[in-house]
């Protein structure tokens, strides 16, 4: 089975601070794969290296063929290519206020690959009406429920067919039907061959939907 995701060796430092250490963990083409961990273990921390968005010390990330390396910062060519691989969920969504559910999920094909708008819209139509929120099309996301705003968001994220769709504590505002729900969601797009990593403290839900579960414990994954 292909590996599509390997962390190598990662260390991280806010000031005096070790986030992580000599963190190690691969994953294959498809799965569910559940980072667990008290908070402040380092989980958050994790997602947003392998999405280019924290620089760490030491210790390389790759990513479906993509290297990244300890220091480096991603501009221009490079950041295109790292969004095309990974589509992140944040916890609180962070869609843009002033925007449509569907113009916030047309801008990633339109900016990130040059996709004309007319294409890149029916591409944000056709992956609202899969996750249920074609409806909420024309809503802002301040008119969204919060289960409708994560969909608009995983919608987003997977808007430039990303092969690793990563979310950070998808199941924290979620009632017990809408987790289910979104453990249906992700169990079929791992179906489709697209790797899934998350980090949750929800314990049910990982031993339901993950394949694979990693814990972060001082920094370090085991």
């Amino acid at each position: 089975m292909t590996t599509m995701l390997q962390v190598r060796d990662l260390a991280l430092r806010r000031g005096d601070r070790t986030i992580l250490s000599d963190t190690s963990f691969s994953l294959s083409g498809g799965g569910v794969a559940a980072l667990m961990g008290p908070s402040g273990s380092g989980k958050t921390t994790v997602l947003r290296a392998i999405a280019g968005l924290e620089r760490f010390e030491a210790g390389t990330i790759v990513l479906n063929g993509l290297t990244l390396k300890a220091g480096q910062r991603h501009s221009g060519d490079a950041l295109k290519k790292l969004r095309r691989q990974v589509g992140l969920v944040f916890q609180f969504h962070h869609l843009f206020e002033h925007l449509t559910a569907l113009r916030n999920v047309t801008l990633a094909p339109m900016h990130v690959l040059g996709v004309p708008a007319r294409f890149a819209e029916r591409r944000a139509r056709e992956l609202l009406e899969v996750l249920g929120v074609e409806h909420r099309a024309s809503a802002l996301p301040r008119e969204l429920s919060g289960g409708e705003a994560q969909r608009v968001a995983i919608a987003r994220a997977l808007a430039v067919d990303p092969p690793l769709l990563m979310m950070d504590e998808p199941t924290a505002s979620l009632d017990p039907s809408r987790r289910h729900e979104l453990g249906e969601l992700l169990s079929r797009l791992a179906d489709q061959n697209r790797t899934i990593l998350l980090t949750t403290h929800d314990e049910d839900f990982a031993s339901r939907w993950a394949t694979t579960r990693l814990r972060v414990n001082n920094g370090v994954v085991v």
